[in-house]
């Protein structure tokens, strides 16, 4: 299969040639797997601002559907999946031939990223994700050579803040799942998933219950009062995003 940047090579006109300095992504086409609505907007507002196309998927399961359609030109794999570890995309993503050629790793646990190295990541991006200088630059220091825009560019200081339309629907969906959690699956989930949510919406207390969930659940002690704990912190938030 041919990839994207192996057809821009092949047309007239590099394609950092049809591009500007200010949007150094420009038709390149990223996968953002990530089931965090407010994660993945932001990756969206980067990838605007800097020319690229994206398409999203929330699971493991409907990232494979993405790449049976197209090879994108960056795949950023967000660790803490519904249906499994992202780690395990990435091993399959570079043994892959072709290679996608940028893998990038994501996650609100920056104690990962050694782990999503060694499985063939060419980056980690720590959460929050919002940062276009630095979202950029991950990207174009691991793209092929003759891929990216090859002249001076200014570097940006835009920090992006994504609507809090998805900061609502992920609080609803931990407060969704909160509600019928029952096994060991369901509660490392939730307190993977709450603790990205809560790095990402810069809500420390927040992150700091999911954390205390996570620490418990491994100690097998009695979950109760860390649900109860953060069923309300949740609703809470829940309360003020409505209000916005």
């Amino acid at each position: 299969m041919v990839t994207e940047l192996e057809t821009n090579a092949a047309k007239p006109l590099p394609q950092w040639r049809l591009s500007l300095p200010g949007r150094p992504l420009t038709g390149l086409t990223v996968l953002v797997i990530e089931d965090s609505r407010f994660a993945s907007e932001a990756v969206r507002l980067l990838c605007l601002k800097s020319g690229a196309r994206i398409r999203r998927a929330d699971c493991l399961r409907s990232a494979a559907r993405h790449l049976r359609s197209y090879r994108p030109a960056v795949v950023i794999v967000d660790l803490g999946l519904p249906d499994g570890d992202g780690v395990a995309l990435i091993a399959e993503l570079q043994a892959a031939e072709p290679r996608v050629p940028v893998i990038l790793a994501m996650s609100g646990d920056p104690d990962r990223a050694g782990e999503a190295l060694a499985a063939g990541a060419d980056g980690f991006l720590p959460k929050p994700v919002e940062s276009l200088a630095v979202f950029q630059q991950a990207i174009l220091a691991t793209l092929p050579a003759g891929s990216a825009y090859p002249g001076p560019r200014a570097v940006p200081d835009d920090v992006i803040q994504p609507d809090a339309s998805g900061l609502r629907d992920d609080l609803a969906h931990v407060a969704e799942v909160l509600s019928s959690a029952q096994d060991t699956a369901e509660i490392d989930y939730i307190a993977r998933f709450l603790a990205g949510v809560a790095r990402s919406a810069h809500d420390p207390a927040l992150e700091a219950a999911a954390a205390a969930l996570a620490r418990d659940h491994v100690a097998g002690y009695a979950l109760a009062t860390d649900l109860a704990r953060i069923s309300g912190m949740v609703q809470d938030r829940l309360s003020r995003v409505a209000e916005m």
